[in-house]
Order: C-alpha cells, then structure tokens, then sequence
C-alpha cells in the first residue's frame, strides 16, 4: 500500500519512511502542508499520515482541504499535541484517528492496519485465494501448506493483487500503489516482480494464480485464464 508522510523534521520524517518500507508500504513524504495537497492531488495513496505542526499550512487546515476535496482514505494525525481538544479538532475536521509522539512504532502500524483493514468494506487480516493465505500483520505467506518467503516489494505486490482478486490491474495502478514517487515509468521493474512472483508463488502448482491480460495488465484469480502468459 502506498502511504503519504507529511512531517518537516527530517528525522522524524526518515525513521517513520524507513520503518514502513521495511514493512512493504510504499512512501512519499511530504515536508509541508501544500507539499502534501500537491502530493495528495497528483498521486493516488491508500492513507495519509499527517503531523499538525507544519510549516505553510497546517495539519488541521490539510486534513480539511484533503476532504474538501474528494480525498476518502484514512487520514492518521501524528503528533505531539496530545491535549483533548487538540485530538477533538482533528477528528472534527476529517482524521480518521490520532497518534501522539512520542510512539511505540509497533503501535503506529498496528493503527495503520487497522485503517487500511476498514477501507471502503471491512478487510480481513487473513486473505485467502484458493490455497493461498496471506497473514497481513505477519506478512506471512503460505502456498499448498508451505511457507512462501518474499522480500518486502514482493510482498507488497502480492498483497496488492490478492487485495483485487479476479480484477485486472494495470502497470499504472500497481506503480500508484505500490511504489512510490521515485518509481521509472520506463522501466520493466513491474515485469520482474510479477516473474519473481510467479515462480515462488506458482512454480510447481497445478493451479496457476498469477495471470497476463494482454494489452491490459495482470490478474490473480483461481479462475482458470487460458492463453495466460
């Protein structure tokens, strides 16, 4: 999943990015309040996590633009403001939760998951296809009873696939989601994580999951594809 960071002291900035790559999340950061808007606008993100103290504008003014504007995701507040009214004015003007600093990092993704599970239905944290099950507080995967080890990136394709099960995704929307703002678009680095994929998740089966769409994008269903690449 692709995440917005917006947080103007770098070194908060870079230990949270750090800490949510290393758990397969996608992440731009934004280091002020119309950073963040431009970002929101030109870029599709699956939650924002937002700091109230920004320079330009703040938190509390983003969150309520962001939601102006259409922006349904989950917005997290991230900050040191912790008093009751503070969290009170976030939630009124659109956050879907608050996290105060300092924090535990395991609780600000257990918060994150929480979020992403609820999107616009309820989301389970075991995903099933066929005799594919995928952990997502774990990120632990198993095929046909074994366990199935990925890297982060291919961890975080996969869960975006599984996430869209027997609907086609295209190279746009995987790059939107699960990279983040530095990907290449001329680059074949969709194609080489979808192989990679395939011959730890497929390699062997007698049921294929992963599937080309010719022209279109790719698919995981346990639907049979013929003529799948």
């Amino acid at each position: 999943m692709r995440v917005l960071l917006v947080e103007d002291e770098p070194r908060v900035a870079n230990f949270v990015a750090r800490g949510l790559r290393e758990q397969s999340y996608a992440v731009d950061i934004a280091a002020d309040g119309t950073g963040a808007l431009y970002q929101a606008a030109v870029n599709d993100y699956d939650l924002v996590i937002l700091d109230i103290m920004l320079p330009v504008k703040d938190g509390y003014a983003v969150c309520r633009e962001l939601r102006a504007s259409g922006f349904r995701a989950p917005i997290l507040m991230l900050t040191a403001r912790d008093a009751v009214d503070d969290r009170v004015a976030g939630l009124d003007c659109g956050a879907d939760d608050y996290l105060a600093k300092p924090f535990d990092f395991k609780e600000l993704l257990a918060r994150i998951r929480a979020l992403l599970r609820r999107g616009p239905a309820l989301r389970p944290q075991t995903l099933q296809v066929a005799d594919l099950s995928i952990d997502t507080a774990r990120h632990a995967v198993v095929r046909a009873g074994k366990s199935v080890s990925l890297t982060a990136k291919e961890y975080g394709l996969l869960e975006f696939l599984v996430v869209n099960e027997d609907r086609v995704v295209n190279r746009d929307q995987i790059a939107q989601h699960v990279w983040d703002d530095a990907f290449d678009p001329l680059s074949n680095i969709i194609d080489v994580y979808i192989k990679r994929l395939r011959a730890k998740l497929d390699s062997g089966q007698a049921r294929r999951l992963i599937h080309t769409r010719r022209g279109e994008g790719y698919i995981l269903t346990a639907q049979p594809e013929p003529g799948d690449e």
